[in-house]
């Protein structure tokens, strides 16, 4: 984990690295003389953030990436992108899935200025609501451009805020329950702005299992492992029910979702560990809040005043 710097006029090199970080590929340039990239990499785990500055304009042909890959559009824009059964343009403001992760493609970039976030898969199936047994299929995004520009937006600020306080500092991306939160919370995100194949609406059998004695084995869980990374599909199986279930039996009966209560649970424990700490130990709110999951020191702050009335920071030096 952590930040990856290319800088290169020579197209061949730039062809290794983007082979090396991506998948395997072949790119080109009407103008191989001037030819300069510039790519910055961030990653932690299951999840990449690239930004990438092309002076020249590059055609690409990639092979299977195997990830869910997003792109969001700063300047220049991207021609002829094509894989199965879609061909499109992008420009500034775009924000689209480049292709299904089992998928290649190709096109062309004109002096573009563009962000890459790629994600593994199997982040969707963390958040999602799939159908339980033995003939489940994995949560898949059935199409490449958002369903509206208020999710498109959303998304970009999520990726955003990714980039600009999780992954530019290690103290915070190097903490567990940041990296859980994080990712869920970028995947959560992807669902919300493209359709797939995820179920939403409860069915019979999961509104028969929202019961009080579901949210209780549930609550048991989170507050047992609150220091630890949680998905909502892992408290769901220890509350033995699908996830549609419990999402649906934490609305029925506490007014919240399971993620709402989770971080509700972790604001508790910064709380005690804020009035515990020594003042003039060194410890900072910062690291308190990094450690129990909350990467963002405003919206900590935020959080922890609507909850206790007080700013953090008042509380540790109390």
């Amino acid at each position: 984990m952590g930040a990856l710097l290319f800088e290169s006029a020579d197209l061949d090199a730039t062809e290794d690295f983007l082979s090396r970080a991506y998948a395997r590929m072949r790119i080109g340039s009407s103008t191989p003389e001037a030819s300069r990239a510039r790519i910055r990499r961030d990653v932690m785990a299951s999840v990449s953030v690239d930004e990438i500055d092309l002076d020249f304009d590059m055609s690409y042909a990639v092979t299977p990436l195997g990830k869910i890959c997003l792109c969001m559009i700063h300047e220049g824009t991207i021609e002829d992108h094509v894989f199965h059964g879609v061909r499109d343009a992008f420009g500034p403001g775009d924000m689209v899935m480049f292709a299904p992760p089992e998928l290649s493609y190709a096109g062309r970039v004109h002096a573009a200025r563009y962000n890459i976030t790629m994600l593994d898969p199997a982040l969707l199936d963390q958040v999602a609501a799939t159908d339980a047994g033995p003939h489940s299929q994995p949560v898949r995004l059935t199409g490449h451009r958002p369903h509206s520009p208020a999710a498109a937006r959303h998304l970009k600020h999520t990726i955003l805020h990714l980039r600009d306080h999780v992954l530019s500092d290690p103290a915070v991306y190097e903490q567990p329950l940041v990296a859980s939160t994080s990712s869920q919370l970028l995947a959560a995100s992807v669902l919300a702005a493209f359709p797939h194949t995820a179920a939403t609406d409860p069915r019979a059998r999961d509104r028969t299992d929202a019961r009080p004695a579901t949210v209780r084995r549930a609550v048991a869980h989170i507050d047992d492992h609150a220091d630890q990374p949680l998905t909502v599909a892992e408290i769901a199986a220890a509350a033995h029910v699908t996830v549609r279930a419990l999402q649906y039996a934490f609305r029925r009966h506490l007014g919240t979702t399971p993620l709402a209560y989770l971080r509700r649970a972790r604001l508790a424990h910064a709380h005690r560990e804020l009035q515990d700490a020594d003042p003039l130990g060194g410890v900072t709110v910062a690291e308190i809040a990094a450690r129990w999951g909350f990467a963002h020191a405003g919206r900590f702050a935020a959080l922890y005043r609507d909850a206790y009335g007080t700013s953090p920071s008042h509380t540790l030096r109390g």
